[in-house]
């Protein structure tokens, strides 16, 4: 690996500070060319080009920083805490099942998008999908079926059961980043012309619109001009949870691996179980939802939710860190793979979606939590409007669940696939 023109991390945060802050000052203008650039590119897209671009560029690398890691460890469960305060369950369920069906349907795409993606690019590049022993190319594609069902906890999980070679994971690492980023780029340029997709889809976005009403209610009633003591007791909320969820997460996490061989055992489905990591979102998203039962909820008047937005925008320029655009044709094939995959994913949202009717904003969200998790589809879900975020948060839990299972699965009939 070349090293990077800058491996000091205060530096890199602050380059990162700087992209975060062009895209929102320039997307704030309501004139001109950027008003004319942003009705195009979203802005949540460019925060993550713009440190992909740096990146790329051979300035700053993720291989050298440790930002993404105190990015996901520290500041996205207190966002979650934050996005989650004055969460209004009642309201949430009545979306309906809807937002639920899209989510396992996503997941079910996932499911069933490698192992049909191994056979198509079999036809014209057999060499493409094979591989022996722990060379075989399903092996390292079970690892992106693990992120984009349950994240980065059941893509390790799937790399340490099918031991795929560690010198060619890279690769693997690679077309799941650069895909899954290209697919939140359609998701998200969708957004701009939800109206129309949702008349297309003929979908019923009363219980949406409802729930928007009914939060920005809430949150104009009680928005006041915060004060240091709101930010302090804001801080105390956050990181007093996040280090909550980090020490009984880590304790939940030895217990069951230890006690239990369900939880031990990389193959079975319960293996999440054995995730610190999800242990650590979870219990961050049960304190947030504990508090909205209380008067901590009146703190998102102060910009609870706001300054939860600032942690999760950070966390999405250290993911743009992670691509490296000038990798993205090394290997055509895999890349090939990955966008027929994504494909069928996609595909069968729509196809579904049509089916129940089901407004663009499900279909979105409940993608989002499969291929993003908790990272990004938070962000997608507050596109569309700020007080459907912690549906995002919710839907992300589900995906930490339904991961290891899934991905196994995925990964047998993508075995299965590749040898026929």
């Amino acid at each position: 690996m070349t090293e990077p023109l800058i491996t000091d991390d205060t530096v890199v945060f602050g380059l990162l500070s700087l992209c975060l802050g062009f895209i929102f000052y320039t997307s704030s203008i309501t004139a001109g060319f950027w008003k004319k650039f942003y009705s195009v590119v979203p802005a949540v897209l460019m925060c993550y080009l713009l440190p992909a671009i740096l990146a790329s560029s051979g300035l700053i690398s993720d291989e050298t920083s440790n930002l993404y890691f105190v990015a996901s460890r520290y500041l996205l469960p207190a966002a979650l805490v934050l996005m989650t305060l004055s969460i209004d369950l009642k309201a949430i369920s009545n979306l309906g099942s809807k937002a639920l069906i899209m989510f396992l349907t996503g997941s079910a795409g996932i499911i069933i998008g490698g192992p049909i993606a191994i056979l198509i690019v079999s036809i014209f590049s057999p060499e493409t999908v094979g591989g022996n022993d722990f060379d075989a190319v399903w092996r390292g594609l079970s690892t992106i079926a693990g992120s984009w069902i349950g994240g980065g906890a059941n893509q390790a999980a799937m790399l340490e059961i099918f031991r795929y070679n560690p010198e060619k994971y890279g690769g693997m690492v690679l077309v799941d980043i650069v895909v899954a980023n290209v697919w939140m780029a359609v998701i998200l340029l969708g957004v701009g012309r939800t109206k129309q997709i949702d008349k297309w889809l003929k979908a019923d976005t009363s219980a949406i619109e409802t729930l928007k009403v009914k939060v920005t209610a809430f949150a104009e009633k009680i928005t006041r001009v915060p004060t240091l003591k709101d930010y302090m007791m804001m801080l105390f909320f956050a990181f007093t949870a996040t280090g909550i969820a980090h020490f009984f997460g880590n304790h939940i996490s030895t217990f069951l691996t230890n006690g239990f061989d369900s939880v031990s055992d990389k193959k079975s489905f319960l293996s999440f179980l054995g995730s610190s990591f999800f242990w650590m979102v979870v219990i961050a998203t049960t304190c947030g939802i504990a508090l909205s039962f209380t008067k901590a909820k009146n703190y998102e008047g102060a910009g609870a939710s706001k300054i939860g937005g600032v942690f999760i925008y950070i966390l999405v320029a250290t993911i743009g860190m992670k691509m490296d655009l000038g990798k993205v044709l090394e290997n055509p094939g895999l890349i090939a793979i990955g966008f027929i995959w994504i494909s069928i994913h996609a595909g069968l949202l729509i196809l579904v979606a049509k089916l129940i009717k089901a407004p663009y904003f499900f279909l979105a969200v409940g993608s989002q939590a499969n291929v993003g998790g908790a990272a990004s589809a938070p962000v997608v879900a507050a596109e569309f409007h700020p007080s459907l975020t912690s549906v995002g948060v919710l839907l992300a839990v589900f995906g930490y669940v339904v991961g290891t299972g899934g991905a196994l699965l995925c990964a047998y009939l993508m075995e299965v696939a590749s040898t026929m």
